[in-house]
């Protein structure tokens, strides 16, 4: 699926149409899935947007799920820009003070995103993908800053029959192509060889050149319609123009083409795009993985350190105190040393944890670079099959067999055994398995069933979410790194996970308990301790455990 700007033009003009003044309910940004979905009283908008997938259809109106954010506002309008791929929902508030809220849907090459942003100042809110760049911010909190326009000729007025021929009669055919396609308005790769009349070349330069011109009139003004859809070497691709040297099949409206568009992909066994879905899936966690491994060695403090401060504290035991969450001592070479303590363990406690800790950051970093250099083996390995299979050198089924079971298993192709677990898995950085809840019912039986009573049990404060089930089989308290790992799922798999900190309260399983006639996933905590994180939607991508 491939979006240029006569597309998104003409998807906007469409939605504008169709949804102009409906009412809005709730929304959900699925980062896990991707998907953006908008709950209209009148209809259900959904847009997936996986880089193999793309889709925006409409659906008969849903009831809001338990996970969704609640927002009532009337769609005012929605737009693109001229020769932009970015999308615009205009909403007002139905209730509160009347402001402004807008659902920005990005649609510029693989960096898809949609976000929710609010005000005159277009503060972020929500998002489906935190993304940092050196040209601009996309987070929660950060005020949106929309990418820069092309700033390509043909906007304020049309080209000219004459400018246009000079830049395709150009000896150069390669450049000439290139000089459309960097410099002209509402050229795409989608459409450029049908402004060059490829398949035509028994023609004159001249008649190829007024085809070229007259499709690209065409294509700026988007008169006349006729939605399509168009066949592909990549698939199935819904237009709103008619492209000269496609097999296509028409329909009354883009969002038509859409629908069928994206049934005919769902439903093709073993199709390109099915298998460059896994395949994705699989370059996400590789990269997610890298990226870890990289950050973890970036951060990793030396054991020596770690050891003599260890060692400075058993130095003054004297002068130290349980309780005391921090402590200032003389080093040994006479300087002031600063230690943070944990309140609740003595001294001698604390110096052990700090000995743990050593070893377990002499552990890292011997066994850190051959992961890294695994991870990075892997992330080629994915990418070369993916061009491969991207130019045609090896089918579909041949790339099945390389890739980890977990990123070619689909939804619905799960093992009989693996649907019957009530969590799903991850691997903490420290190599600590973390559990998570897959839904209400299933929580009660993670936290009864499926967790040791020294488990460490995390939930985020006051928000419907996943329990979680940190395995620590120790009674001292774990691992600070893979604690605060296991409460950032936490809050991802919460209704809190818009949220820039979340509150999330942390326990020994054994220390939760069932209220009589409690509903399906509600309990009693005791003895909790509560951490502050930021949600970080990378984050299950670098732990997921695969079997």
């Amino acid at each position: 699926m491939i979006w240029d700007a006569p597309l998104t033009a003409a998807v906007a003009k469409e939605l504008n149409a169709r949804l102009g003044g409906a009412r809005l309910r709730a929304h959900t940004f699925h980062w896990d899935d991707r998907e953006l979905v908008l709950f209209f009283r009148s209809e259900t908008l959904r847009w997936s947007l996986h880089p193999r997938a793309g889709w925006v259809t409409l659906h008969p109106p849903l009831e809001p799920p338990e996970d969704s954010r609640p927002l009532s506002a009337k769609l005012v309008r929605v737009e693109a820009g001229p020769d932009e791929r970015l999308l615009r929902f205009h909403f007002r508030k139905v209730r509160g003070h009347g402001r402004s809220v807008q659902v920005i849907v990005e649609l510029m090459t693989n960096q898809w995103n949609a976000l929710l942003v609010e005000g005159h100042d277009e503060r972020i809110r929500h998002l489906l993908w935190t993304r940092r760049s050196k040209s601009r911010t996309l987070a929660i909190g950060a005020v949106y800053e929309p990418p820069a326009p092309p700033g390509r000729r043909g906007l304020e007025r049309a080209l000219t029959a004459e400018e246009w021929g000079e830049l395709i009669e150009s000896p150069d055919d390669e450049g000439a192509r290139r000089a459309v396609l960097e410099r002209v308005a509402f050229a795409s790769p989608l459409n450029l060889p049908a402004l060059f009349n490829e398949g035509g070349e028994g023609e004159p330069p001249s008649a190829r050149g007024e085809a070229g011109y007259h499709l690209w009139l065409r294509l700026r003004a988007l008169d006349p319609l006729q939605p399509c859809i168009l066949e592909t070497t990549r698939g199935q691709q819904p237009y709103p123009i008619v492209l000269p040297g496609f097999t296509i099949q028409e329909l009354p409206t883009i969002l038509e083409a859409m629908k069928a568009a994206s049934e005919g992909e769902s439903g093709a066994d073993g199709s390109v795009a099915r298998v460059l879905d896994g395949l994705d899936r699989a370059l996400h966690r590789a990269r997610g993985r890298v990226r870890g491994i990289e950050r973890e060695m970036t951060h990793a403090t030396d054991p020596e350190e770690t050891r003599e401060r260890a060692n400075l504290l058993l130095a003054h035991l004297g002068e130290a105190r349980k309780g005391r969450a921090q402590i200032t001592l003389t080093g040994f070479h006479g300087e002031e040393v600063t230690l943070s303590l944990d309140p609740s363990l003595s001294p001698q406690e604390n110096a052990e944890a700090m000995y743990q800790e050593a070893a377990r950051q002499e552990r890292a970093l011997k066994r850190l670079p051959p992961l890294l250099k695994k991870a990075e083996a892997q992330m080629e390995k994915l990418n070369l099959l993916r061009e491969r299979l991207l130019a045609g050198e090896i089918s579909p089924g041949e790339v099945r067999t390389h890739l980890p079971a977990a990123a070619g298993r689909r939804r619905g192709d799960a093992k009989e055994e693996d649907m019957r677990l009530p969590y799903k898995r991850f691997r903490s950085s420290g190599g600590l398995e973390i559990r998570v809840g897959r839904g209400s019912g299933d929580n009660d039986a993670l936290t009864f069933r499926h967790a040791r009573p020294e488990d460490v049990w995390l939930h985020a404060r006051d928000s419907a979410g996943a329990h979680v089930v940190l395995r620590w089989p120790n009674k001292e308290a774990p691992p600070a790194r893979d604690l605060t790992e296991a409460a950032i799922l936490a809050a991802l798999h919460s209704r809190a996970r818009g949220a820039g900190v979340v509150p999330v309260d942390w326990t020994r399983k054994k220390h939760v308990r069932k209220g009589r006639k409690a509903p399906p996933g509600t309990v009693i905590p005791d003895r909790i301790q509560t951490l502050f994180v930021e949600p970080d939607p990378e984050l299950p991508g670098r732990l997921t455990w695969e079997e």
